[in-house]
């Protein structure tokens, strides 16, 4: 295991997170993860909902030999190989042949990308999640946010000058300008979920 990437932050939050995700989504489908990262909540998320069938991905090269080496730890039959996946990308996956129709998904899932990417991946992920999910399917974000007339925490100030000091392009995201972005595409807000250390847990779905 020592060539397993790990985040401590996605070892607090897999289960708050696996706990709402068991209340939103069904018995069974196909969850395509996008920004899978350490691969940590793609293992942990398989191995909880084995009728789920879970698709890891990263846009990042380099992160993907240590994610195809945390898919392989976990040995779950419906844990997927990683794909390299940029939502920049006109088709998903980014390289090799396109997901197919047969391929839709009833869930997408992307945890903490919003606020360190630019925010032009915003439109990107809604618009591909529009392309790539099934009738009734769900686009679910969780990461920090800011949010109209709610008090924003003083850690998420703290964060956001932060992020915005290591790259301009970054930086916390308005909840209202996120919720545009995916009503542009086609996806409405259907549900907002307060999570531990003041992060959201946001759910679109088809218009």
């Amino acid at each position: 295991m020592s060539d397993l990437l790990y985040s401590p932050a996605a070892d607090r939050n897999k289960q708050p997170i696996l706990d709402a995700l068991t209340g939103i989504l069904g018995e069974r489908g196909t969850a395509l993860e996008i920004a899978s990262g350490t691969g940590q909540h793609a293992a942990w998320f398989a191995a909880a909902m084995p009728q789920w069938i879970w698709q890891p991905t990263d846009a990042d090269a380099r992160m993907l030999p240590a994610l195809a080496s945390r898919v392989a730890e976990a040995a779950l039959p419906n844990l997927r190989p990683p794909l390299p996946l940029d939502v920049m990308a006109p088709q998903w996956p980014s390289q090799g042949p396109a997901f197919t129709q047969e391929e839709k998904f009833d869930a997408i899932y992307c945890a903490n990308m919003l606020h360190i990417a630019p925010w032009a991946t915003c439109a990107a992920l809604m618009q591909g999640a529009a392309r790539h999910l099934l009738p009734g399917g769900l686009l679910i974000t969780y990461g920090p946010y800011f949010e109209d007339e709610v008090p924003t925490a003083p850690s998420n100030l703290a964060f956001d000058e932060d992020l915005r000091a290591r790259n301009p392009a970054w930086g916390i995201r308005r909840l209202e300008d996120v919720a545009a972005e995916a009503h542009r595409s086609g996806l409405a807000l259907r549900e907002r979920h307060a999570m531990p250390a003041n992060n959201l847990l946001l759910v679109f779905g088809l218009q």
